[in-house]
């Protein structure tokens, strides 16, 4: 009896475990998506989800760019995610990323982009941003860059991106967290 009892638990584990989603994807909250809507500057994405990919998570970095990531994490580790899709909004456009990276140029929208990671990385500078776009596969980051606007200003998917605009400065301000407190005299 009591081997058919642990045995019959076990059962019932397995198949309460088979149903189990290990990813836990949960709608993320609106506050997340409401943040994006009050940046100082356009931020781009490709909307609720694409491709079959949900927005699963956005963020503010501290260095002033938004994200929004697609897709559960497909590889990494504690702290780290490679996400199928994130669209990344920086707003400092005196810097375009990639440096002496290699990379190759193109017109997308209208507008110069820099490939690089063999089509995987999409780096496009429109009006006062640059925007990143990192997928798991070339396709889906040219399908991605052809489609992204802004969610909080005036802009349609496939329209021709605004020119880049001269340097905004923003590298030059320092970020909050890089100015000192002021000192004062205790008394």
């Amino acid at each position: 009896m009591r081997l058919a009892s642990i045995t019959l638990a076990a059962l019932c584990a397995a198949a309460l475990g088979g149903c189990a989603n290990t990813l836990q994807d949960q709608p993320i909250p609106h506050n997340i998506l409401e943040g994006l809507i009050v940046a100082p500057f356009p931020v781009y994405w490709a909307g609720a989800s694409f491709h079959g990919l949900a927005v699963t998570d956005a963020e503010h970095d501290p260095g002033g760019a938004y994200w929004v990531q697609y897709g559960d994490c497909v590889e990494g580790g504690q702290a780290t995610c490679v996400a199928p899709l994130r669209v990344v909004t920086s707003p400092d456009n005196s810097f375009l990323p990639g440096g002496s990276a290699r990379s190759k140029s193109t017109q997308v929208r209208g507008v110069r982009a820099l490939l690089a990671q063999r089509g995987r990385t999409i780096v496009l500078a429109t009006g006062p941003v640059v925007i990143s776009v990192f997928a798991r596969d070339a396709a889906l980051a040219r399908a991605a860059a052809r489609t992204i606007a802004p969610i909080n200003t005036p802009g349609a998917p496939r329209a021709p991106l605004p020119a880049a605009l001269g340097d905004s400065g923003y590298g030059e301000t320092p970020l909050a967290s890089q100015v000192p407190s002021q000192v004062r005299v205790l008394r």
